[in-house]
């Protein structure tokens, strides 16, 4: 399984899991807020809670990209990155071995509303852009991430399933899961700048499971994505269409907890 290294790639577009996400994005309240939080979190772990529910509160919910990602699906928002920065100070306030912290983010993501499943996924991309080689995020947290991660691709919300293909599913997802969610993001119109790592993690088998995806797509009639033509150029219809949709259409709208 092929595990990109994404700290510094080129090109990549700032994710909510990136160290400077938030750089000059937030207000001075919205900066103080976040700096008092994380270090609560680092005094006090099991403040960590209040905070993760608080963050769309605190520092609002604009998306990271409002030009090219209106509705933050894609990339994130502001409370998701903060959320991210909450869980890097939660790993640093944790024993080293991740089994806690493992355990307080299934915790966390089990319990959260939508807006805190993913501020654990980007927390987890977070950690995973911690400028270290991809095996030293402790096993506990990787098994645990993973199994957030599919959970999170099994939903119907798209910016769950986007928030589920970042760096962390790039480095720890294997092949077959990692395939399907990017399939999972075509057949529900999200575009695929969503997943981190596509052209150092597209293979063969993916452009064969598009492949057979575009040809049932039109045998049905239906639309074929656009971007089929990124992972199998050679796809029927995958020339591109135009009313195939090619960035997300919903709203972030949801019913939060912190609302």
């Amino acid at each position: 399984m092929t595990t990109p290294d994404l700290t510094d790639a080129p090109g990549r577009p700032t994710t909510a899991g990136d160290p400077g996400a938030l750089a000059g994005l937030l207000t001075d309240e919205q900066a103080a807020w976040l700096a008092t939080a994380c270090g609560d979190v680092a005094a006090d772990p099991g403040s960590a809670v209040g905070h993760l529910a608080r963050a769309g509160r605190a520092v609002g919910r604009t998306p990271l990209d409002p030009d090219l990602d209106p509705a933050g699906v894609l990339h994130g928002t502001l409370d998701d990155a903060a959320r991210a920065r909450l869980v890097v100070a939660l790993a640093g306030a944790l024993p080293a071995d991740g089994e806690s912290l493992a355990t307080r983010l299934t915790e966390t993501y089990q319990r959260g509303d939508t807006p805190e499943r993913r501020g654990v996924l980007r927390g987890l991309d977070a950690l995973t852009l911690a400028g270290k080689p991809r095996d030293t995020l402790p096993p506990a947290v990787v098994r645990a991430g993973t199994t957030l991660a599919a959970d999170a691709l099994r939903a119907n919300d798209q910016s769950l399933v986007a928030a589920a293909v970042g760096p962390f599913a790039a480095a720890h997802l294997d092949d077959h899961a990692w395939r399907h969610a990017v399939l999972k993001l075509v057949f529900m119109g999200v575009s695929l700048d969503a997943v981190a790592g596509l052209d150092e993690r597209a293979d063969d088998e993916l452009a064969r499971m598009a492949r057979d995806f575009a040809a049932e797509r039109r045998a049905a009639g239906r639309v074929v994505p656009d971007d089929v033509a990124r992972i199998a150029p050679e796809a029927p219809g995958s020339s591109g269409t135009p009313d195939a949709p090619a960035v997300p259409t919903i709203s972030l709208a949801n019913h939060s907890k912190d609302a």
